[in-house]
């Protein structure tokens, strides 16, 4: 087992790497492969900051 420097890399061992590793290539391969809706990138920030603005909260009036 190699471990790793935290100021080197995100992982503590190759292990951890590969393991990471294999996971993302498996989550691509299946997003590759779906055949579910396509969402147009605009249409997922426009979401996306919808969602957002009802958590954000008004900045104070320190005036």
């Amino acid at each position: 087992m190699v471990k790793y420097s935290p100021i080197e890399s995100e992982f503590a061992s190759s292990e951890e790497e590969e393991a990471y590793d294999a996971w993302f290539r498996a989550k691509v391969e299946r997003a590759l492969q779906s055949t579910g809706p396509f969402i147009p990138h605009e249409e997922v920030m426009r979401q996306m900051r919808e969602i957002i603005s009802k958590y954000e909260t008004p900045e104070a009036d320190l005036d």
